[in-house]
């Protein structure tokens, strides 16, 4: 009977170990002590501004060109231009040279938003003062549960074009922004100060803007993308349903990442091709592959480890991180033509080299990361690097 005892219980553990292994993301605690020296001095600086900020949300600014109302994200595509030979008429499309006079402005507040809450939650992660948790909470309220200052849960009005579209799906991407607040809601949660009706406000905020990005047309449009902006509506879908806790999702993301997206993206050798192809392919190499590492820090789990999957034919993100890092390490190493624009402004200090060195304990990817730029101030390249806050994410 006795013994029966022990292995009714031992049967229990290594279930209950199995079922909370799904769920949990890989640990490895040296990379991220190692991380936390090089950035404790700048986190603790970026939230100290942080706790000086007021909320601004989309409701602050508003362009007539939108055909949304005042609590509509609204942005306008980058790289359309005027027409020289019919200034009034619809804009045209040059691919890679970003057009300074577009309306950015709630897209700038978004990235704000987010620069806020990575701070606010880095520093509570390394600290545990519940200070930077109370001043997260005034800005989840603006921009989720406040109906005068909140964001509607959709995105049909983002990277319009003057004269053809009032929104497209590649919009879509400028929400990616949004993933360090819904990571930082998740480190804050638990914490005395994170009351629970704006964890569920929020978490009903992001659920709802899941929905639209999973049923709405411009969202399967973007899933559907051959390039990174199906890699970045994946990550996005990834982090919000994370913080939502929607297994079935998080599990349908690990398969597609398995068939979809690495086979079809990534090239033989480790790069990738549509990518490459670009007026900027430095940048949009470095960009893609930050997202598709990102997804193997946002979905692995000891069960099912992205960072280990390999398909048939070699193809895998170690793969994809020891073709791009040599060129990092040296960009005078590469071998096609430079970006046409913010050549000189990349590689900073890309998640890729940090997460990867995690995962692969390299530490060499790890150096290169500690040296490269960890604040930069280019609006491109922040736009482009949506993870600025790497500890919130380990």
């Amino acid at each position: 009977m006795k013994k029966t005892a022990i292995l009714l219980l031992t049967a229990i553990f290594w279930l209950s170990q199995s079922a909370f292994s799904i769920k949990q993301p890989v640990q490895r605690p040296e990379f991220e002590k190692a991380a936390e020296k090089v950035l404790r001095k700048q986190i603790l600086t970026e939230a100290a501004w942080a706790m000086q900020q007021q909320p601004v949300t989309v409701t602050a600014s508003y362009c007539a060109r939108s055909a949304g109302g005042k609590h509509d994200f609204f942005s306008e595509a980058d790289y359309f231009w005027p027409d020289p030979k019919n200034p009034d008429g619809p804009y045209i499309n040059r691919d890679g040279l970003t057009n300074p006079d577009n309306f950015v402005e709630h897209r700038k507040a978004m990235i704000r938003f987010s620069r806020i809450i990575g701070a606010l939650a880095s520093a509570y992660k390394i600290t545990g003062d519940v200070k930077y948790v109370k001043q997260a909470v005034v800005h989840l309220k603006a921009w989720f549960v406040d109906p005068e200052t909140l964001m509607n849960p959709n995105l049909p009005y983002a990277q319009a074009v003057k004269g053809k579209f009032t929104g497209r799906s590649y919009g879509i991407i400028d929400s990616i922004h949004l993933m360090e607040v819904a990571q930082g809601v998740l480190v804050m949660e638990n914490s005395e100060a994170m009351d629970a009706e704006t964890t569920a406000g929020v978490k009903k905020w992001f659920a709802a803007y899941t929905d639209w990005l999973m049923t709405s047309k411009p969202g399967r449009e973007e899933e559907s993308a051959k390039n990174n902006h199906a890699t970045c509506w994946t990550m996005q879908v990834a982090a919000f349903a994370r913080l939502c806790n929607n297994e079935p999702v998080l599990d349908s993301l690990r398969i597609r990442f398995k068939t979809v997206l690495l086979p079809n993206q990534m090239g033989t050798d480790g790069s990738f091709p549509q990518e490459l192809a670009r007026t900027k392919p430095y940048g949009y190499s470095i960009f893609n592959l930050d997202a598709m590492a990102m997804l193997c820090q946002l979905l692995s789990t000891p069960g099912d480890n992205l960072w280990d999957f390999v398909t048939p034919d070699g193809r895998s993100i170690r793969k994809g991180i020891a073709y791009l890092y040599p060129f990092i390490a040296d960009k005078s190493k590469w071998t096609l033509k430079p970006d046409v624009m913010y050549w000189d402004n990349w590689p900073v200090a890309q998640p890729f080299l940090l997460f990867g060195a995690d995962a692969y304990r390299q530490k060499a990817w790890f150096l290169t990361w500690e040296k490269l730029d960890h604040e930069p101030q280019v609006e491109e390249v922040i736009r482009n690097l949506p993870v600025r806050n790497p500890l919130i994410w380990m």
